[in-house]
């Protein structure tokens, strides 16, 4: 993955896009830190199908409903 300063991004906008647009994938950095990432519009929505699919395989979800055995005291 290229990675590109937010300076060089503003000089260079057009061209970063057109590299995004071709398949692309560009991290932006400010002061050495990557900020975000830039990626083509429909591998975006592929990568976020795969990130929710692999949260179900290994999420946890308990009975939220039913009371516990334990009591407790609000107020303390």
């Amino acid at each position: 993955m290229t990675t590109i300063a937010v300076s060089e991004l503003r000089a260079n906008l057009m061209q970063v896009l057109e590299q995004i647009k071709q398949g692309a994938q560009i991290q932006i950095t400010s002061r050495g830190k990557v900020v975000a990432q830039l990626v083509p519009a429909d591998e975006a929505q592929e990568q976020a199908k795969m990130t929710l699919k692999h949260l179900a395989e290994d999420a946890n979800v308990g009975d939220m409903i039913s009371p516990i055995d334990e009591t407790w005291n609000a107020v303390s």
